[in-house]
C-alpha cells in the first residue's frame, strides 16, 4: 500500500512551515514540499523532510511533479503556509480532485481593491477607500479622502508597504518609495489609498465557518504598523464579540469563504467596527498562541480539513496569553541581546526565543521582519499574564551600535569609547 503524503506547497521560514510538517508528520502523513528555492528553509534540512525543486509559480509544472509524485505515493492533500501560494495550492486541489479552498475566491480576496469593492457592496463596513496607478492618483484620492490616511499594495501581505502618511509630504515620500523601484511589487503596481480608521485593534479567526478565537493587539510607533503585542482573548462584552462574529461571517459569504482558515482584521472606530482586511490563509505566529490559549492546535484540524477527515475545534481549556515582540528603536549592529534564559525560567513565561544574533546588521523596514525576538505568556487571568509579561521583557536588554553616517565615514572618525558610544536597549 503507497504511503499517504502531504504535499506542501513552499514552505514558511518563520515557523508555520516546520509546524505543518511536523502534524503531518502526527497524523502519520510524509511530508513534502515543492518549493523554488527549499534551502531558504533551513528547518528542510534540519529535520531531513522532504523537499523539491519546481518553480511554484507555473502551475503546469506543479501539476507534472504532483502526478509523477502519485506513482510513489497516495497524495492525502495539497496545501500551504503561504498567502502567496495559497491560491495556486487550490488549483491543483481542484487539479486531482481533493478538498481545498476556491481559487477565485482566494484569488480575489488576496487582491485588497477587489476585496474592498466586495465587501462595500455586500454592505461590510469598511474605510473609505481608492485605487490609484500613479503619483497624481495617490494625491488625488489622499485629498478625496483627507489626511491621514494609508498607503499599501493592492497585493500583498506581512504589512510589507504599508504606511500611515499624515502630511502631503509624507505622502509623496512613500509613493515615490512604493513606484520608484524600492517596493518588489507581486503584480502591476497599484497602491489602495485608504482612510485611517483610528480605535482598537481585533483579529477574528475562523476555521471553515466557525470562529475559533478573537484577538486584540497593539502595534509599534506609527507610522508603521508592526505588530508589538497581541493578547487572547481579547476583552469585549458579548455583544461586541457576537458584533464582530456577525460581521466576520457576512465577510465570508461576501467573498465566497468559507473552507479552511481565514482571519479577519478590524478596528472598532467611533462609528463602529470596521474590517481592516480578510486574509484567507493561517495567520502567522497566532496558532501557537491559540494552542496555548485553548489546547485547540489550528495546524493539524487544517490538515485534517485538508485531507477530508473530521476535525475538532474544540476548547480543552481557556487562559489568557500574551505575546510581545521585540522591536528595536534604530538601525545599526545588533553587538549584543541578554536575558533571554533569566525571562523564561519566570513562573507563567511560555517562550522566550531571539530570532536575531549578535553582530547581525539591523535595518528596520516597517513590518514584520523588524521583530528581533519575543516572549510568551500565560495565566488564568489579563492581569496577572500582562505582568508577567511585563516582569519577563524587563530582564531582557539588548545593544545596537548605531552605523557610521556617510559624512563619518568620508571623514574616517574615530569611534567613541564605548561608554560614551550611542546605544539603543530595548524600546519596551
Amino acid at each position: 500500500m503507497a504511503r499517504r503524503a502531504l504535499i506542501l506547497v513552499e514552505g514558511n521560514t518563520h515557523g508555520t512551515g516546520l509546524q505543518y510538517a511536523q502534524a503531518a508528520q502526527r497524523l502519520g502523513l510524509h511530508p513534502i514540499t515543492l518549493s523554488a528555492d527549499p534551502a531558504q528553509y533551513d528547518y528542510l534540512a534540519a529535520e531531513r523532510l522532504e523537499a523539491i525543486r519546481v518553480r511554484t509559480d507555473n502551475l503546469d509544472a506543479l501539476i507534472r511533479e504532483c502526478s509523477r509524485l502519485r506513482a510513489t505515493y497516495d497524495i492525502a492533500g495539497i496545501t500551504s503556509a503561504r498567502e502567496a501560494v495559497y491560491a495556486t495550492a487550490g488549483k491543483l486541489c481542484r487539479h486531482f480532485d481533493l478538498p481545498g479552498p476556491n481559487p477565485a475566491s482566494i484569488e480575489r480576496c488576496c487582491d485588497k481593491f477587489a476585496q474592498r469593492q466586495m465587501l462595500a457592496k455586500a454592505g461590510v463596513p469598511v474605510p473609505a477607500y481608492r485605487l490609484a496607478g500613479n503619483a497624481t492618483d495617490v494625491e488625488n484620492s489622499a485629498a478625496e479622502i483627507g489626511l491621514p490616511v494609508i498607503l499599501k499594495p493592492a497585493v500583498g501581505n506581512g504589512s510589507y508597504g504599508v504606511r500611515l502618511c499624515r502630511a502631503v509630504d509624507e505622502l509623496a515620500e512613500h509613493t515615490t518609495y512604493l513606484l520608484g523601484g524600492k517596493h518588489i511589487w507581486r503584480s502591476s503596481p497599484r497602491i489602495l489609498v485608504e482612510e485611517f480608521a483610528e480605535g482598537p485593534f481585533y483579529c477574528a479567526h475562523i476555521m471553515g465557518n466557525e470562529i475559533i478565537a478573537i484577538c486584540a493587539a497593539k502595534f509599534g510607533p506609527p507610522p508603521h504598523f508592526v505588530f508589538r503585542e497581541t493578547t487572547y482573548p481579547a476583552r469585549l462584552t458579548d455583544d461586541e464579540r457576537e458584533r464582530l462574529a456577525d460581521i466576520s461571517l457576512s465577510c465570508l459569504r461576501a467573498l465566497g469563504l468559507g473552507w479552511g482558515p481565514t482571519c479577519i482584521e478590524f478596528r472598532w472606530t467611533k462609528l463602529g467596527p470596521v474590517v481592516i482586511e480578510v486574509n484567507p490563509r493561517m495567520p502567522g505566529g497566532d496558532p501557537e498562541l491559540i494552542r496555548i490559549a485553548y489546547g485547540v492546535d489550528l495546524i493539524t484540524e487544517h490538515i485534517k480539513v485538508v485531507i477530508g477527515e473530521e476535525w475538532d475545534l474544540r476548547k480543552r481549556h481557556s487562559q489568557t496569553v500574551a505575546c510581545r515582540s521585540l522591536l528595536p528603536d534604530r538601525d545599526g549592529i545588533l553587538d549584543w541581546i541578554d536575558g533571554g534564559s533569566r525571562a523564561a525560567a519566570l513562573p507563567g513565561v511560555v517562550e522566550v526565543k531571539f530570532v536575531v544574533q549578535p553582530k547581525t546588521p539591523i535595518v528596520r523596514q516597517g513590518d514584520y521582519r523588524d521583530c528581533i525576538g519575543f516572549v510568551i505568556a500565560a495565566s488564568p487571568s489579563l492581569a496577572q499574564t500582562e505582568e508577567i509579561l511585563q516582569r519577563a521583557v524587563d530582564v531582557i536588554d539588548w545593544s545596537i551600535t548605531p552605523l557610521p553616517t556617510l559624512s563619518e565615514q568620508e571623514q574616517s572618525v574615530a569611534p567613541l569609547p564605548a561608554s560614551n558610544s550611542p546605544r539603543s536597549s530595548r524600546g519596551d
